[in-house]
């Protein structure tokens, strides 16, 4: 590392002949591969824009000159080259660097991107707000994914720069694919573009850019001498720059979607290492991949449809098995909802799977294209609840909170694998409403899952274990954590339901509760403001009750990053935290 390791600023990066950038680019690529084989994270992204990294840090001012990387996943390279290279191994672990740019962690991480297509927007504002200041010499730089780029967000972010003079470039990182293959017309488009076979006038020009490209995005020289031209270029600015995701690691560009993320792998090789954990249930993702298949091959009305996500929500099982009626619609969640209810409108029985941390992003679609005309959506929401290393910007803590308030709208979270089947198959038989199906981010704890179908009666809660003096209430996968605590606590005292429906409640179940135990306990894997515990509150003083309710769940904090189970303990939701809390009650009782 004769070079990087003298580099801890920029300033350092424009001190190198511009001839030797190709041996910091070798030793950056070499760098991220080797911290990320043993750390894990996201590795293709960054690989892809190793030589634009150095290109841009090395052309522009930074700090000075405004940088903006979307999506985040990218910007590995970015954060080594900007002074994090020393503790770069603490990427996406507890206490360490955060996987995305992160403002509070350092001066050359502009903006926040860990949900995509956000960056147009913000470097714009951030150029009309350095014209009215005054700052006429200050540049602005967005590198935008070309599967961000099909978004809605960023089309309304380049419909308005493209009717200002603002002194922004915006750098397209062309390779094709974002987390799974990018899809629609755009991406089309700009393949044909790349080819020289593009029919239509430029779509970039069209909308009042300064286009040029396409360029190849892993020769440095060009890059530079590109960087430098454009600078002297004033208004809107679009270069179009094509790159291969995990370039320089064979096995990354030969499998970019496994390499998106591949966990740990031999860094000389590329081969993936075993995991040794948690084999022998499935993740719930594949429950649901399974599931809605196998309902599919029986009711012909179903469909799956998801945002950009058919390998991390498993709909691609649909896809390969029944392509026409499963669609990836490509980085679009508004869309997506709004697709799903015009399928409802016509008959069909749509599975909408969105990650919870993304359904966020098409909130007025749920309410006004969804739950205002009553049409039975089945929204799948994966990962949700705290899914580790990604950190607050994907955690799905908050999807109970801002969908219990929408009329119309039921709530279910699966403590296992099996209630996830049934309540798909439930809701597939014909609901009177939309639904929401909750479920987290990794394996399940079932291993023989693949039970008969049974349905399940809508807003049913479970008894799994009798008490007399403290009832817990908890909803999902935590439900799990709960009894195998309950189990070794072995008291008599200590009650245990499952409430599943956190949307409608169990009403007659509650009222039994609120008779008989002194004190209730609900657990959620979600924020306390808003959620499930707050519905109960929200019962009990409906109904006069006086007993005391202790909530456990995330508090009014954004959760940063670290593994599941660290996060679990640091929120007080955890098995150890947990245990001690109800044996603290239940020695007062």
């Amino acid at each position: 590392m004769a070079y990087l390791n003298n580099i801890t600023t920029p300033d350092d990066l424009r001190k190198i002949p511009a001839q030797n950038l190709p041996i910091v680019a070798k030793e950056l690529r070499d760098f991220i591969i080797d911290i990320v084989s043993a750390k894990e994270g996201h590795l293709g992204a960054s690989l892809g824009v190793v030589e634009l990294t150095v290109a841009l840090h090395y052309v522009f001012n930074t700090p000075f000159d405004k940088l903006i990387w979307d999506v985040g996943h990218q910007a590995y390279g970015h954060k080594i080259l900007t002074g994090r290279s020393d503790v770069f191994e603490t990427n996406r672990q507890l206490n360490g660097i955060s996987g995305f740019p992160k403002r509070e962690e350092s001066i050359y991480d502009d903006f926040g991107t860990g949900h995509s297509s956000t960056s147009i927007s913000a470097i714009l504002g951030m150029a009309i707000a350095s014209k009215l200041k005054g700052e006429t010499l200050k540049q602005h730089i967005a590198v935008i994914g070309d599967a961000s780029i099909a978004s809605g967000m960023a089309f309304e972010g380049l419909n308005h720069a493209g009717v200002t003079d603002a002194n922004v470039l915006i750098i397209l990182n062309d390779n094709a694919i974002g987390i799974d293959p990018s899809v629609g017309a755009l991406k089309q488009y700009l393949t044909n573009v790349k080819k020289g076979s593009a029919k239509q006038d430029n779509i970039f020009e069209a909308l009042n850019f300064n286009y040029s490209g396409p360029i190849d995005g892993h020769n440095l020289p060009l890059l530079i001498e590109e960087l430098n031209r454009l600078k002297t270029v004033r208004g809107p600015k679009f270069l179009h720059v094509i790159t291969t995701k995990g370039k320089g690691l064979k096995k990354a560009e030969e499998n970019q979607v496994t390499y998106h993320a591949p966990g740990k792998f031999n860094k000389v090789t590329g081969d993936l290492l075993p995991k040794v954990n948690g084999e022998g249930t499935p993740k719930y993702q594949d429950v649901f991949g399974l599931t809605i298949v196998e309902l599919a091959k029986e009711n012909k009305k179903i469909v799956g449809i998801t945002p950009a996500m058919p390998t991390g929500s498993s709909l691609k099982i649909m896809m390969e098995e029944i392509p026409d009626r499963a669609f990836d619609v490509g980085i679009a969640e508004q869309h997506a909802v709004t697709l799903a209810a015009g399928m409802v409108a016509e008959g069909l029985v749509p599975f909408c799977n969105i990650y919870s941390t993304f359904l966020q992003r098409a909130y007025d679609q749920v309410i006004h294209d969804v739950a205002l005309q009553n049409l039975p959506v089945i929204f799948c929401l994966d990962r949700a609840g705290l899914v580790g290393e990604d950190g607050a910007t994907h955690h799905g803590v908050y999807d109970i909170a801002y969908l219990r308030c929408i009329p119309n709208l039921l709530i279910f979270a699966p403590m296992n694998e099996e209630e996830l089947r049934n309540i798909m198959y439930t809701a597939q038989l014909g609901l009177q409403k939309p639904i929401a199906i909750r479920y987290p981010r990794g394996r399940g704890v079932t291993k023989n899952w693949k039970q008969p179908f049974t349905k399940i009666e809508i807003g049913k809660s479970l008894e799994l274990k009798k008490g007399t003096e403290i009832v817990v209430l908890s909803v999902g996968h935590i439900g799990n954590m709960v009894a195998a605590v309950l189990n070794d606590l072995d008291s008599s005292k200590i009650g245990h339901v499952n409430m599943r429906f956190i949307k409608p409640l169990d009403v007659t179940k509650l009222l039994s509760i609120f008779n008989k135990y002194s004190t209730i306990v609900t657990i959620e894997d979600g924020c306390k403001i808003g959620g499930f515990g707050s519905a109960i509150l929200e019962f009990a003083n409906t109904n006069s009750f006086t007993n005391k309710v202790h909530i456990l769940g995330i508090d009014d904090v954004f959760v940063q990053h670290g593994s599941v189970a660290q996060l679990h303990e640091i929120n007080n939701i955890g098995a150890n935290s947990f245990k001690i809390f109800i044996e603290s009650l239940h020695a007062n009782e």
